[in-house]
């Protein structure tokens, strides 16, 4: 390998990569890897939310069926579940359609994006079904409709969904209202910070944020470069105030 010395500062040397094909490989491996990393850290939070929430639901299922000597799931087919609901929405989220009403009113998201996760979770555990019957279970592909047919049962069908949907439609409301605050502000409000010095200062920034919304919506972005213009006026002013409350508010 090649050394060379940077320019300015104290002169110390840094490794360069290799010129051509290694140089190429290794720049790819450093690529597909960051990719990787950040794909995990993206299905990270939904994958620890559906990983408690399915094992609370197969815990309390299991203690009122413990009379019975019934066990209706256990603790691995839930992980596995969380797992496949991980990947289900780390997919979702690279679909331009989720974000259709990402300007809408906050009722309108959320719906939205639970009964679109819930779809794709509802073919994506379909998926992972068939690929456990054919590859696993080695039996013939054309096996599988004719078999999913005959084990198909509505109750559980219809009790799994409700969970996942009931499930969903809190991890999006958290996830919306995380979005709306910035990030790391919904932690910091429940660890950090205690709600009596934070509630005046939320509710004017939020009004601030909701002019801003409003101001975009009408005007160009020709009308906010130009600094005689009403819109860029009322922008600055927003930002000055936006910018006065961040100061002041405590840490």
């Amino acid at each position: 390998m090649e050394t060379k010395p940077i320019l300015g500062g104290d002169h110390r040397e840094a490794l360069v990569e290799p010129a051509g094909p290694a140089g190429k490989r290794i720049g790819a491996a450093r690529g597909i890897g960051a990719k990787l990393l950040h794909e995990a850290r993206e299905a990270l939070p939904p994958t620890l939310f559906f990983f408690a929430g399915f094992n609370f639901v197969v815990f309390t299922t299991n203690l009122l069926l413990a009379d019975y000597a019934i066990a209706v799931s256990s603790f691995m087919l839930a992980t596995l579940a969380a797992l496949v609901v991980g990947k289900a929405v780390l997919v979702a989220n690279a679909m331009p359609l989720l974000r259709r009403y990402d300007r809408a009113p906050l009722i309108q998201p959320i719906l939205f994006k639970t009964a679109f996760y819930w779809v794709i979770v509802f073919f994506a555990r379909l998926l992972e079904r068939f690929v456990r019957f054919s590859v696993f279970e080695r039996k013939p592909p054309d096996e599988f409709f004719p078999y999913l047919i005959t084990t198909f049962s509505l109750h559980r069908f219809s009790a799994i969904s409700m969970w996942i949907l009931m499930l969903f439609l809190i991890y999006v409301t958290a996830t919306e209202f995380g979005r709306l605050f910035g990030p790391g502000e919904i932690e910091r409000l429940f660890f950090t910070s205690r709600p009596s010095e934070l509630q005046l200062n939320r509710r004017q920034r939020a009004r601030e944020l909701l002019r801003l919304s409003r101001l975009a919506d009408t005007h160009s972005g020709d009308e906010f470069r130009d600094p005689a213009s009403a819109a860029h006026r009322e922008l600055v002013e927003i930002v000055e105030r936006l910018a006065r409350r961040s100061e002041t508010a405590p840490s």
